[in-house]
């Protein structure tokens, strides 16, 4: 299936009245939709790799949470997730450092300051690509890591035709205090990640 790089307008989203008559099928769609796009790198990272869809569903998700049907409302919304949506040159992926125990968190969250800009994607044949993350706003302190990231991974054109071309993919975290690698990913994903690339020529 050919990727779309067009960003989501009012025009793609449903009602709220809608959205709640569908709402169950649509969410059963993309929860099997992003089976292919959830990678767990070791025991306490998750990579949440966003497309259009996805995004759709977040959008929606949060006009119902929040009940926002107006025009400035639903703007603001989108303006939120649409830089999410991949552009046809790169993954974007939602960063989870997950760890259950609270008082093992604080303790996890300061020790892994600057995880995020450690993790990486790895083209077969090719240099690894770190990510330029958490462009909407500063999220490590001095004393600690946010527990979610934004990450953006820009590819070269030669790695974009590589994958296009069936290149394997691998993903990983080289932090001095966290270190694991999956290599390759799963088909069913590397197929997804090679579609958010389609559009490019």
């Amino acid at each position: 299936m050919e990727a779309s790089v067009s960003k989501l307008s009012r025009e793609d989203l449903f009602s709220l009245e809608k959205y709640s008559e569908m709402r169950p099928g649509f969410r059963a769609e993309i929860m099997q939709h992003k089976k292919n796009r959830v990678l767990q790198v070791g025991p306490n990272v998750t990579l949440h790799f966003e497309d259009r869809k996805t995004m759709l569903y977040q959008i929606q998700e949060m006009l119902r949470a929040e009940k926002i049907f107006d025009a400035a409302g639903i703007q603001e919304e989108l303006d939120a997730y649409n830089p999410l949506i991949p552009d046809g040159s790169n993954w974007k992926a939602t960063m989870m450092v997950e760890f259950p125990d609270i008082d093992e968190r604080k303790v996890a969250l300061s020790r892994l300051i600057g995880i995020e800009d450690r993790t990486y994607v790895e083209v077969e044949g090719f240099d690894r690509v770190y990510p330029i993350s958490d462009e909407d706003l500063e999220r490590d302190t001095e004393e600690k890591t946010s527990s979610v990231h934004f990450l953006r991974f820009e590819l070269s054109a030669d790695m974009v035709s590589a994958v296009k071309g069936g290149a394997a993919i691998a993903v990983g975290v080289d932090h001095e205090n966290y270190q694991h690698r999956v290599d390759p990913v799963p088909p069913a994903m590397r197929d997804s990640l090679a579609a958010d690339l389609a559009a490019v020529n």
